[in-house]
């Protein structure tokens, strides 16, 4: 089954949000310090989640947003994961190779989503 979201919205797993240039580029800052582009995509485009499962909706968010494929998805899903288990169960779990590899991964997903916004959304990004 194909969800929208609009669909998500429908169900409260997301929130209409009126955003601004300024929030764009405060969510940004945020990319650059926590790397979490996905939220910036979804704002511009209208929407925050819901506090259930945010970090789950926002990756998942980037197929409705940016149009992203599947192993980009796939891949930050499987750093979520891992960080939830090093972070609430096994601290070290995460090695500086994947460390390094999800820096990568965030730096693709940042310059997808200015592409994205560029396209999409030019009234949000800072001049």
């Amino acid at each position: 089954m194909n969800l929208s979201l609009n669909d998500w919205l429908k169900n409260g797993w997301l929130i209409e949000h009126k955003t601004s240039p300024q929030e764009i580029e405060d969510l940004f800052r945020i990319v650059d310090r926590d790397l979490k582009d996905c939220e910036a995509a979804l704002a511009a485009a209208g929407y925050r989640t819901s506090r259930e499962s945010h970090h789950y909706r926002v990756i998942q968010s980037l197929v409705f947003t940016i149009g992203s494929d599947a192993r980009l998805v796939r891949q930050f899903d499987q750093f979520r994961k891992k960080r939830n288990i090093s972070v609430y169960e096994m601290a070290g779990l995460v090695s500086e190779a994947e460390a390094e590899e999800m820096k990568e991964l965030a730096g693709e997903l940042m310059e997808l989503v200015r592409v994205w916004l560029k396209n999409n959304y030019p009234q949000l990004l800072p001049d």
